[in-house]
């Protein structure tokens, strides 16, 4: 009985020492342990990649143009045409995204974005049918230059003869003396849409257009007698290719079809982020106090014609005012 009370005490004196010397080898100063660093220390953690916007480009002067023939890789490289020039505004104002530009035809373009691909046109114009695969956002009312008119050579004029009044497209379409021809996949707005489905037997043909998108080297080579253009996209044709046959335009009354202009974007969910950032950028721009500045910076410095400034004016001042407008 005595042995055990001596072994309890020896045992509790061998557990201390061994404790008090394991203590003393695995003690380090608190100078010399480590420290878990604060936030305000941390290295800061590389930014997230931004996410990609895809552009659709082609080359449509006056109203989109390549600088040097080339499609654009920056946006420093966007001509000034109407189109791409409002484009750059667009861009400077959604930096969320990393802005790419990629040169399809217009049936490539639809097939992408009708299978799930998130592409963005400021090239396209709403419709009805469009609405089925992109989001729309309006960006600014149609200018004079962008009034449809029925293109012909100047020596055929006398054919088309309406007593100085603008041609009816209806009564165009009736003639079977006359072969029109209109470039495939292009919307001219509603109004003509219209006219041009309404009865396919008498309408225009459509066919591939080129680089350009317009048809007007077909209408000089004499293979059609009329076409469908923007006069301002004739103008700049006729500098950059002159020589006969000369050609002429006509004002169509049902010409003012676009009732403004518009951007488009996939229907995908990354489609819809990026056309409320459009919608926004351009609410930004309608209350931006230098307003005049920009829109001299987007026209390049050309002057406006009173009605379309006005116009212009209107609708900017509304966008300013008013809720997201995104379809």
């Amino acid at each position: 009985m005595a042995g055990r009370d001596l072994v309890a005490p020896l045992a509790a004196a061998a557990a201390f020492a061994f404790s008090f010397v394991l203590g003393a080898l695995t003690a380090v100063p608190a100078a010399a342990q480590p420290t878990t660093p604060s936030p305000s220390s941390a290295s800061p953690s590389p930014a997230a990649p931004l996410p990609i916007l895809r552009w659709l480009v082609q080359d449509m002067p006056p109203h989109f143009v390549y600088r040097d023939g080339k499609a654009p890789q920056r946006v420093e490289d966007l001509g000034q045409g109407e189109v791409d020039g409002f484009l750059r505004l667009l861009i400077e104002r959604m930096p969320q995204f990393r802005h790419v530009f990629v040169e399809l035809s217009l049936p490539r373009f639809e097939a992408q974005a009708r299978q799930g691909e998130t592409i963005c046109s400021v090239l396209h114009v709403r419709t009805p049918e469009r609405l089925q695969w992109l989001y729309f956002t309006s960006l600014y009312p149609p200018m004079l230059s962008r009034q449809i008119h029925v293109i012909v050579r100047r020596e055929d004029l006398s054919r088309f003869e309406s007593n100085g009044q603008p041609l009816q497209l209806a009564d165009l379409l009736r003639r079977t003396d006359l072969t029109g021809l209109v470039p495939r996949d292009r919307s001219f707005g509603p109004r003509i849409d219209k006219l041009l489905t309404a009865d396919p037997e008498r309408a225009p043909r459509s066919v591939v257009a080129g680089r350009g998108a317009h048809l007007l080297p077909m209408l000089r080579a004499r293979r059609m007698d009329y076409t469908l253009e923007y006069p301002i996209t004739v103008d700049d044709f006729s500098a950059m290719h002159p020589g006969a046959p000369e050609l002429a335009k006509l004002p169509l009354a049902e010409g003012r079809s676009t009732l403004v202009a518009t951007a488009g974007c996939s229907r995908t969910p990354e489609g819809r982020r990026a056309i409320e950032a459009m919608d926004q950028a351009v609410r930004q721009l309608a209350a931006d106090p230098q307003r005049e500045a920009w829109i001299k910076a987007w026209r390049n410095g050309a002057p406006i014609d009173t009605e379309d400034l006005q116009r212009l004016n209107r609708f900017l001042d509304e966008r300013a005012r008013g809720p997201a407008q995104v379809e």
